[in-house]
């Protein structure tokens, strides 16, 4: 099944060079794939109800071509492979031309909200998103990035009401923006980059201090999300 939604880019959906954000860009393929949730019935509105909820453990995201203000995307998504406790999803997203200008995959695990823990998605569960072989990237899993051992600058930053979810822990897309108060002007304002990935590790709670970490190797921007104390390690983003 395939499940797919148009987006205006507006103002608050651009950045300084009028472009669409990484942060809205996310924030459009989350909201394509709540939509496909809501249909097969383990969505939001049901979270309450069956007492079970999608958790998110990493993006990838290649932009082909960065959409500008007033411009219509659209964005379709579909379930491409539910093994026992992993899910994967996938994304395209296309101009007015139907030109492709991002692709996109994920990957999710399933949760008992009343117990914190991980459940097996069922083959009942699976059926209702009727999964899609198609794929956007060769590689069927997520690469594990690995923490550099240097870094070039810290900061520290207090999570704040605005930033918290529907599972009361930092929402998914903010991470990006906790991300752009570390990194080098050349990166987080003038030209955000076309490629990036997001590798989350431990949910992180309102008004909990974390520390942001900017590091680079190569041709990769590193930034690695840690506690306060530095004892856990709560996301690390790679950006290209």
């Amino acid at each position: 099944m395939f499940v797919e939604h148009e987006f205006y880019v507006g103002l608050r959906d651009i950045n300084y060079l009028k472009e669409l954000s990484n942060t809205s860009l996310l924030s459009y393929l989350e909201d394509v794939a709540c939509m496909h949730s809501e249909i097969a019935g383990y969505g939001v509105s049901n979270m309450e109800k069956i007492k079970r909820t999608w958790v998110l453990l990493s993006w990838k995201i290649k932009v082909i071509k960065r959409p500008k203000f007033n411009e219509i995307v659209k964005v379709k998504t579909w379930s491409r492979l539910i093994d026992k406790f992993y899910a994967f999803r996938d994304f395209s997203v296309y101009n007015k031309k139907n030109e492709l200008i991002c692709i996109a995959t994920s990957k999710w695990i399933f949760i008992d909200i009343e117990k914190n823990k991980i459940v097996k998605v069922t083959d009942e569960i699976s059926n209702k998103y009727h999964p899609e072989e198609l794929s956007v990237f060769m590689e069927k899993d997520l690469e594990k990035i690995n923490e550099p051992k240097e870094f070039i600058n810290i900061i520290e930053y207090k999570i704040t009401k605005n930033m918290i979810d529907v599972n009361n822990h930092l929402h998914n897309i903010y991470y990006l923006d906790l991300a752009k108060e570390v990194l080098p002007n050349e990166v987080a304002l003038l030209k955000e980059p076309n490629e990036f990935e997001v590798m989350y590790k431990h949910e992180i709670k309102l008004g909990e201090t974390v520390k942001v970490i900017y590091s680079k190797k190569e041709e990769y921007y590193y930034v690695t999300i840690k506690s306060e104390d530095e004892s856990k390690t709560h996301a690390i983003i790679r950006l290209k």
